[in-house]
């Protein structure tokens, strides 16, 4: 006799995350768990649970509240999670994560008007269950006779599958869907682990003389795995249990093949091969040919599948390996098409070893922080600049991962500032040296201020290699106080005095530049001694004063704007940052003792220039020579003979406007 076993036999990555989830649900012995409906279709599986204290319940009304429940693998509609919510128990959900897609496609559709179509077994949970997400209001076909009948005639059609389907079937079904549909969207529901496994006991049992079934009575993947299996060798068993065979099996000579359904735990398949005849020969070839896997192992293998949340390892033992997403890669925000690809080796850590049911859990993240420790060190040995993303702010510094590792910055190594705002570096990448490590506790200890220290040094060496008064610099306005501007002009602070900002008379340099501007500045002056450097920001081409020699010309008469009102006269703009002075006797062609009772702010006159005098700024403007000449009465001849002078505070007011 000779015995083949399928490689897809036994639990599907569902159905070990489910029990995997139930396992720890045991573990916690402060409450009550129960499951709606058995977790799975395996008595074995379910009463093991029972024993261990969880129990399956056919109707939530039999929970008072309070209570919490694990959804089984096959999924429920959305009212019951209403009705559960409504009910105050808490939900653990192991809902296969097949299903739940199934469960979003046909919600989704269902709102967008179409007729949802669910080709599989009408009175399966999962199909219950799928069918709850449209309101009870599918088309469910189990046979292609059943769509052959079907009539959605101006209907858009919306076509799911059962998960444990017949792949074939499921063809038939949707090519008569297609013939009676204009608008029809078709999505393969079918699981790749069914499909694959359909497929490989086909295969076993065109090659067998028997076929042995392995799992539950009311398991309709095992069923159609049964079904597939008789199509193909006529001589095949569908069992619960080896133990369930008939009497008087003769298997001598024979090539028997074994397979298992998707909620058959691993334990039942090997039971299976013990009972069989000449099972220790067997064994011994199959423990030949296959690793032994233990907890703790470093193992490589091959990638042959990558999912969403989860990656499939072959490693050459008789279950593949999964890799969780979570376990991956130590970034949050890989993926794991993004971390590997199907035909990569890959080195992993084998977490767990389940023999109950087959499940091989791997980490590749686990095995990564290992050698990321040891790579730490040696970064710490050498002074090697290491990089990672400021994840928050905690007393006194804030965290820093690097590959998976915590690592603290005290605030005093985190800026070249003492008081730096720390929560502005959350979420950035940053450049930091491991300054203390603790090899037993595995904590570590970095400092940014040492990479930045190192940097601004190596500026200043380059910079005062070729400072020289007069050289133009590009700088960003490091800080702002009440007397200027201090400018980093390449790992040194120079001062932009309140009075280089600007040629108009300003109050603060905050009216000319912000912390983080970037700013073309010049040296103005260097104190050796001090390292004290000066810089100019206003241009020499920006003078307002000499900008105003092209716009005016003595005698000749100009537009100004009147800016501010005096008693003895008005001052008015000729261009931004040059005024004029009116005085009282050049604004009308009369006596007048109140200049605001004839000119306004803002209002722009005619003026003719007076008097210029470039030296020391000061310009004489003048209304009243461009209006028609008056007899003027022998007072205002008398004011003119005088010719009363502004104070001179008043005069240098104007200089500075």
């Amino acid at each position: 006799m000779s015995i083949t076993v399928a490689k897809t036999a036994g639990f599907c990555f569902g159905v070990a995350r489910a029990v995997d989830i139930v396992e720890k649900c045991c573990e916690d012995k402060d409450n009550k768990y129960y499951t709606l409906g058995p977790i799975i279709h395996n008595k074995h599986v379910v009463d093991d649970f029972s024993r261990k204290g969880i129990s399956p319940i056919e109707d939530i009304e039999e929970l008072s509240g309070g209570e919490k429940l694990i959804i089984r693998t096959h999924g429920v509609g959305k009212d019951i999670y209403d009705r559960l919510k409504e009910k105050n128990v808490e939900i653990i959900d192991v809902t296969c994560p097949f299903v739940k897609k199934i469960h979003n496609i046909v919600e989704r559709h269902h709102k967008e008007g179409y007729k949802i179509v669910i080709v599989g077994d009408k009175n399966h949970p999962e199909v219950m269950g799928i069918n709850g997400w449209c309101e009870n209001c599918a088309a469910i076909f189990a046979t292609p006779e059943e769509a052959k009948n079907a009539n959605f005639e101006n209907q858009k059609v919306c076509v799911v599958a059962q998960t444990t389907f017949v792949q074939e079937v499921f063809k038939k079904i949707v090519t008569f869907l297609k013939k009676t549909c204009n608008d029809i969207v078709i999505f393969g529901t079918i699981c790749n682990a069914t499909e694959e496994r359909q497929g490989e006991a086909r295969e076993l049992a065109s090659k067998s003389d028997v076929m042995i079934v392995l799992g539950g009575v009311n398991s309709s993947n095992t069923q159609k795995l049964y079904s597939i299996c008789k199509g193909v060798c006529p001589t095949a068993y569908c069992l619960e249990r080896i133990g369930d065979l008939p009497q008087g099996c003769d298997f001598d000579s024979k090539r028997v093949g074994i397979t298992a359904g998707a909620s058959t735990p691993a334990v039942i398949i090997k039971e299976a091969i013990g009972k069989m005849e000449n099972f220790e020969s067997f064994e011994a070839l199959m423990e030949e040919s296959l690793k032994t896997l233990n907890t703790g192992d470093i193992v490589k293998g091959t990638v042959i599948e990558v999912r969403p949340n989860e990656v499939i390892v072959d490693l050459g033992a008789k279950q593949d390996g999964f890799i969780p997403a979570g376990e991956i890669s130590d970034d949050p925000n890989a993926t794991t098409d993004s971390v590997c690809k199907v035909g990569d080796e890959i080195e992993v850590f084998v977490v767990r070893v389940n023999d109950a049911d087959g499940n091989i859990m791997l980490s590749k993240r686990k095995l990564d922080t290992v050698k990321t420790w040891e790579n730490v060190k040696k970064a710490a040995d050498v002074g090697e600049v290491l990089e990672g993303k400021v994840t928050e702010v905690v007393n006194k510094g804030m965290i820093v991962n690097y590959k998976g590792y915590k690592v603290f910055v005290p605030a005093s190594q985190a800026s070249e500032k003492r008081d730096a705002d720390l929560s502005e570096f959350v979420g950035k990448v940053v450049a930091f040296k491991i300054i203390d490590i603790n090899d037993r506790r595995k904590r570590l200890v970095g400092s940014v201020r040492v990479i930045l220290d190192a940097q601004k040094k190596e500026l200043q060496e380059k910079f005062w290699e070729s400072a020289a008064v007069g050289k133009v610099y590009t700088g960003v306005v490091k800080s702002i106080t009440n007397f200027g501007a201090f400018v980093d002009i390449g790992g040194v602070d120079g001062l932009v005095h309140v009075s280089e900002l600007s040629w108009k008379h300003i109050k603060h340099p905050s009216e000319v530049v912000s912390v983080g501007d970037s700013i073309e500045v010049y040296i103005k002056d260097i104190k050796e001694d001090t390292k004290k450097i000066s810089l100019g920001f206003k241009k020499a081409e920006d003078n307002p004063w000499e900008i105003v020699k092209s716009k005016i010309t003595l005698g000749e008469p100009a537009t100004v704007k009147i800016v501010r009102i005096m008693p003895y006269g008005a001052f008015a703009e000729i261009i931004p940052g040059v005024d004029g002075l009116i005085h009282i006797s050049q604004i009308a062609n009369r006596r007048i003792d109140n200049p605001a009772a004839e000119l306004k702010i803002g209002e722009s006159v005619e003026a003719k220039v007076t008097e210029i005098d470039w030296d020391n700024k000061k310009i004489a403007l003048s209304i009243r020579a461009l209006l028609p000449v008056e007899e003027a009465p022998a007072e205002v001849v008398a004011e003119e003979v005088a010719e009363v002078e502004a104070p001179a505070e008043e005069a240098s007011d104007a200089t500075e406007e």
